[in-house]
């Protein structure tokens, strides 16, 4: 009841608090200069001068908005606006001063001064004050809390051990970081001590009783947080991460909100990060169109297209439910964003011809497409019909429709085929590249090429992990064999970035994918994450290639010039 009344008349409370502790803070001043026997000519100046000083506190608080702020809140910006706001109220004080008179009746400057330092220590450690109370939580509440230990002390971890100090309901009662820098050995973060290095994480973690281990390095290199995660399991304890700094900037996650540990976090390479403010500014406000758009790279396509602002986004699909659950999120994401869910097949050139006709797009991202090789090695002709004919009519209908770009998603499979699959999109990537019809026009026709797509429909992630929930031994088809991977936020990226990219017309696009990455490795690593030992707990089995498939995968063919 009384912090309900508190919030309704919170506005009106904090004006008045104020208008108590200005006098208070200014007769403190006057008390310390005259060691608090105040003779009866100064107590004659407090009195001519006070209703100045409160009036121009007042004014300068509203100015710079201290009456506005949460407490429980306050940082260093609101000090800096409270330094600002006491110091341009005391200079200006001088002047009014002595345009009245007073100050020529012999005010001690000195009093001036300690009114600042007052009001400065009286307001700033009000405000800190009532935000330290909030954050005492850390003090009790630890009986139902999980201990945790946080691996890293930089920015991540600060962030983190913020949220869960000021936030009660929190779960986790962190007892102490770690981390490999020398210099943060005997460091406390928020009063939580570093306690040791990555090294000490198995001791600590039986020392202290620790019950869960939060990763908070988002600068972590794949080899280091490999290195990371092999001291976490061998503490035996559940171990979780903060979310990247790319899902924090989407808005996709906040940094109390924990994730395990994915397979992605253990790629061979560092993630990539594209500039695509060049991208922003081609999409907002146009027509876009994406078929395949309920896929796993098509629905990525459509959420980030939809976050710059496009003005319509046309969503092409042949699957229905997919297309509903896909428009669905993204209508709820994205209320701004006309969105128009269309179900249709790209073979179907009639059908196509009058969805042009009735959007317009300025912008097409071609991601239809069959991409399993085996099973495309024994469905040939519907390959052909899906990636050949399907890019071409969709490539001829953007063409005639207008649009300014076409993008078409396409594959390392294309370099030197040896699949049925590779085969189609090599010869989709030459009707984009090529057709003479397509060449007249004054569509700008490009496409990227890129790798296995991690947690992407067909990767084989994802068959991993239901061969391991069904309790069944993880299949791999050679232990030599090798392939470039990449996430899909990171796929997505290359290819918005791709279509905007001046000298990306008329060519093919790639992303340094660095080293290959043995497929038999991300097994294991996928067995290690699930708290299980490869080839003890669960086997791994050769099966050998399959139709169509190579040992390991090109980007450029030996007919192609990098540039």
């Amino acid at each position: 009841m009384l912090s309900t009344y508190f919030v309704r008349y919170r506005r009106v409370l904090i004006v008045l608090f104020h208008l108590v502790l200005i006098p208070a803070g200014y007769w403190t001043a006057f008390a310390l200069r005259f060691d608090f026997d105040p003779p009866a000519h100064a107590q004659d100046l407090f009195w001519k001068s006070v209703g100045f000083v409160v009036g121009l506190r007042m004014l300068c608080f509203a100015i710079f908005g201290l009456f506005q702020g949460w407490w429980r809140h306050v940082g260093m910006r609101d000090l800096t606006r409270l330094l600002q706001a006491v110091t341009l109220s005391s200079l200006v004080l001088l002047p009014v001063l002595f345009f009245f008179g007073i100050l020529q009746e012999g005010m001690p400057r000195s009093v001036l001064l300690l009114d600042w330092v007052m009001a400065v220590l009286i307001f700033g450690g009000s405000r800190f004050s009532v935000r330290s109370f909030r954050e005492s939580g850390k003090a009790f509440g630890r009986k139902h809390r999980r201990t945790a230990l946080i691996v890293g002390a930089g920015e991540a971890a600060e962030r983190l051990l913020r949220q869960i100090w000021r936030n009660p309901a929190e779960e986790i009662y962190p007892v102490g970081l770690v981390d490999d820098d020398p210099q943060k050995r005997t460091m406390r973060l928020h009063g939580t001590p570093v306690l040791g290095t990555i090294e000490d994480i198995p001791a600590l973690v039986r020392k202290e009783r620790v019950q869960l281990l939060v990763i908070a390095i988002p600068s972590a290199t794949r080899e280091q947080m490999r290195h990371v995660v092999e001291h976490c399991l061998a503490a035996e304890v559940q171990f979780k991460i903060v979310p990247s700094l790319q899902e924090l900037m989407d808005g996709r996650a906040r940094v109390n909100q924990l994730r395990s540990v994915e397979i992605e976090d253990l790629l061979g390479r560092d993630a990539v990060q594209l500039d695509l403010l060049s991208v922003e500014r081609e999409l907002k406000g146009k027509v876009v169109m994406v078929t395949g758009a309920a896929g796993s790279i098509g629905s990525e396509l459509a959420r980030q297209v939809a976050g710059f602002g496009c003005a319509r986004l046309v969503l092409v699909e042949r699957a229905e439910s997919p297309l509903y659950f896909t428009h669905l999120d993204l209508a709820l994401a994205y209320p701004e964003v006309d969105l128009a869910p269309v179900v249709a097949d790209v073979t179907d050139k009639g059908r196509m011809e009058r969805v042009f006709a009735e959007y317009r797009p300025h912008y097409v991202f071609h991601a239809a497409a069959y991409k399993h090789v085996p099973l495309m090695e024994s469905n040939v002709l519907e390959a052909v019909r899906n990636n050949v004919l399907g890019t071409l009519h969709v490539a001829e209908c953007a063409a005639a429709s207008g649009a300014r770009k076409f993008v078409l998603i396409s594959t390392d499979k294309a370099v030197h085929p040896s699949s049925v699959m590779g085969a189609t999109k090599r010869i989709a990537e030459r009707i984009v590249l090529g057709w003479p019809s397509l060449r007249r026009a004054a569509t700008d026709f490009r496409a990227v090429r890129f790798g296995n797509v991690l947690g992407s429909e067909g990767s084989v992630v994802p068959l991993f992990k239901r061969q391991l929930a069904a309790g069944k031994p993880l299949t791999v088809t050679h232990p030599e064999v090798t392939r470039y991977f990449m996430t899909i936020p990171e796929a997505v990226q290359l290819v918005l970035r791709a279509a905007a990219l001046p000298e990306a017309a008329g060519r093919i696009s790639m992303l340094e994918m660095g080293e290959p990455v043995k497929i038999v490795d991300l097994a294991e690593n996928l067995l290690r994450l699930s708290g299980l030992e490869p080839y003890r707990d669960v086997p791994i089995v050769f099966t050998g290639l399959r139709p169509g498939e190579k040992m390991h995968e090109e980007l450029v063919s030996a007919v192609e010039a990098t540039v």
